[in-house]
């Protein structure tokens, strides 16, 4: 899931001192000429030539405001995200589960972790192929645009595919095409932010790519349980609007065309070099990467397994359907306070590790929470402690993570690499979980070892350097 442009910035038509709002009034929005970008509001339409880094471009600007182009960019992304996360919500946690679950229900903790470490892998080597074949990606519609259709397209059909499977091989070679192809859609989604976004404007976007992310995760979860006896029927639906919501993404928010820029020759030096940023010369790089990845981790790692949590831990069995969304709610409304104010704040005060380390410890709170008071009770309140966690974490971490970014010229790249931190704990959470279960022989391990996954995660952002 990532990515979006790397290639050189054209900041002709932009003076450092000048801001993108008088630059929108003095620069017309037809007939310019490829040296001067059109911009409004402090977007340039087509970002493919700007990897948002370069603090001539004009992203650096302090007087931007959030309208015009920028604003409809915004809503877009919330949307999008949305669509997306959706299918991350309901499948792996809750449909994907069940349906393992119906094959073999006296293996469906060993199952789920196969089919989940399985696709966590494939979600792995995907994430910076995704970024370096888009930058090499010369159309009329720009870099990210065709991945990013053809993503959800392919990624629809072969979760439509996924209801007909009826063996655990057959769901986990499915489940493997479906990891590659919703991360080649949501490279580029994940990469406007740093992409086209002044960083005066970041914890904002950040807030609502955040909000659209969960309730994305946590709606799909809810509107999931509809179909927990309609699995294909579920599988069509969230495979639907996920593609029109990324189509009409791309349709409103257009790059323009980058068919004259030179196309770089493919290296498989680069190629293997495209799963390594080293942390030795980018330590603020390798710090953000590991903060993420187990914050995540500790996130995942009981919310992936949720449902049979609360069929065998909690003792619902099969009552646990009605209670999955009842959760998700709880724990969408600490997200989303927690978020809103999260993001914002941390924009007026200017720092982002902070928020980062508190939100680390909210979530470790949390999963005390149901380790020490294994009901439902414990469960709810587990969920609201954890949202405002995960939401806090949430409204800074796009913004945290933009800024530690370590090269301009493999910016997608880069930034794939980093989107593993993300996108793989959703898979491989659902994957140690099983892990665990089946190695300590039931659920309550999982609290202590995410208390300390998740306080981990906290404190790995506290050497960075680059941010405050």
């Amino acid at each position: 899931m990532t990515t979006q442009s790397s290639g050189p910035s054209d900041t002709s038509g932009l003076s450092p001192n000048r801001s993108f709002a008088e630059a929108a009034t003095a620069t017309p929005l037809v007939g310019t000429t490829p040296s001067v970008p059109p911009v409004e509001s402090g977007i340039r339409p087509g970002a493919a030539s700007g990897n948002g880094l370069d603090d001539k471009n004009g992203l650096d600007d302090k007087n931007v405001k959030v309208r015009g182009r920028l604003l409809r960019l915004m809503i877009s992304m919330f949307v999008a995200n949305i669509g997306i996360f959706a299918i991350w919500g309901a499948v792996p946690g809750l449909l994907l589960a069940t349906q393992v679950q119906n094959i073999d229900p006296g293996q469906k903790a060993l199952n789920l972790a196969i089919v989940s470490t399985l696709g966590a892998f494939a979600a792995m080597i995907a994430q910076p192929i995704a970024g370096m074949v888009s930058d090499r990606t010369r159309s009329r519609f720009g870099r990210r645009a065709p991945w990013m259709v053809a993503g959800v397209l392919i990624g629809g059909l072969a979760l439509v595919g996924l209801g007909s499977a009826n063996t655990i091989v057959q769901i986990a070679i499915v489940w493997i095409i479906i990891q590659v192809a919703y991360n080649f859609a949501q490279g580029p989604l994940s990469a406007v932010l740093p992409d086209r976004v002044p960083h005066s404007a970041r914890g904002k976007f950040s807030s609502f790519a955040g909000v659209g992310l969960m309730l994305g995760s946590l709606g799909g979860s809810v509107v999931a349980v509809q179909f927990v006896h309609a699995i294909p029927r579920g599988y069509a639906v969230f495979a639907g609007f996920a593609l029109i919501v990324i189509v009409l993404f791309v349709v409103f928010n257009p790059d323009r065309s980058n068919k004259a820029e030179p196309r770089e020759r493919f290296d498989l030096r680069a190629f293997v070099k495209t799963f390594w940023v080293s942390p030795r010369k980018h330590p603020d790089f390798a710090w953000g990467f590991t903060g993420r990845l187990l914050l995540y981790v500790g996130y995942f790692l009981v919310s992936g397994y949720q449902l049979y949590i609360l069929q065998d831990y909690i003792g619902l069995k099969g009552r646990a359907d009605a209670y999955v969304p009842v959760l998700s709610i709880i724990s969408l409304v600490g997200i989303i306070i927690s978020t809103m104010v999260a993001g914002p704040l941390s924009d007026r005060l200017g720092k982002r590790r902070i928020v980062a380390v508190f939100a680390g410890v909210l979530m470790a709170i949390a999963l005390v929470v149901p380790w020490l008071m294994p009901t439902i009770t414990g469960m709810m309140i587990y969920s609201l402690i954890v949202g405002f966690g995960f939401g806090s974490y949430q409204a800074v971490d796009t913004a945290l993570m933009s800024e530690v970014l370590p090269s301009k010229e493999d910016f997608a790249k880069d930034l794939g690499v980093l989107n593993i931190a993300a996108t793989l704990p959703q898979t491989i959470g659902p994957a140690l979980a099983g892990l665990i279960v089946v190695s300590f022989g039931g659920y309550a391990a999982l609290f202590p070892i995410g208390v300390v996954i998740a306080l981990a995660g906290a404190f790995a952002v506290l050497p960075i350097k680059s941010v405050k």
